[in-house]
């Protein structure tokens, strides 16, 4: 199954080849809080990452337990966060840390930079991955965790969340809390449609 999902990443990053990577917008932080440049570290950096996730999300979506689609979000959720972000660690309980990594895609909880940081001049970059300024980034994530608080079956309160990798972060959370598998899977399906927005973002954004 594990095969399947790295076969169906392949052609999903191949099949995103319209847009143009190598122009993704690399200059480097001048330190200020808010920034307003344009910031990936670097795009393969980037890229590797967005697989890393998707293919958690793809194992999360056709898990056959609850203890593989828990240990398949933990990690699709370590990988977005890291290590300075929320929720960041073993959080299925299982003794190892699934998406272990040394930054996340978004800044950290004091500002930390993350691989993707600061504004953007692309703009589907800054709407859709970024969500918006991350002047305050404790701010950015305790919206997160509010919306998470607040969402029910019948209060879907993340559409209100600009970014979707923070999306894709609530669903993870959801995920994890759940004891039924079909609840589960239904979550990682969400989590997959935002894992897609922010690779169209991040590889096929006009700027």
């Amino acid at each position: 199954m594990r095969a399947l999902a790295i076969a169906v990443l392949i052609y999903g990053v191949l099949s995103a080849g319209c847009g143009n990577p190598g122009t993704t917008a690399m200059t480097t932080s001048s330190g200020g809080s808010d920034a307003a440049t344009a910031i990936v570290s670097t795009d393969g950096a980037v890229i590797e990452r967005l697989d890393a996730i998707d293919l958690e999300v793809a194992s999360w979506r056709s898990a056959t337990d609850l203890v593989e689609a828990h240990a398949a979000a933990e990690a699709a959720r370590n990988l977005v966060v890291g290590p300075a972000g929320p929720g960041y660690g073993d959080a299925d309980g299982d003794g190892t840390v699934g998406g272990a990594s040394s930054i996340g895609l978004l800044p950290g909880l004091a500002g930390e930079p993350g691989l993707v940081v600061g504004g953007s001049d692309a703009a589907c970059i800054a709407s859709d991955v970024l969500g918006g300024s991350w002047a305050d980034a404790a701010d950015r994530w305790a919206t997160l965790q509010s919306a998470i608080d607040a969402w029910s079956p019948s209060n879907n309160t993340f559409p209100t969340l600009p970014s979707h990798p923070q999306r894709l972060v609530g669903w993870a959370t959801l995920a994890l809390a759940t004891d039924d598998l079909s609840t589960a899977l239904e979550y990682g399906g969400h989590a997959a449609l935002h894992s897609g927005i922010t690779r169209r973002a991040m590889t096929s954004c006009e700027e």
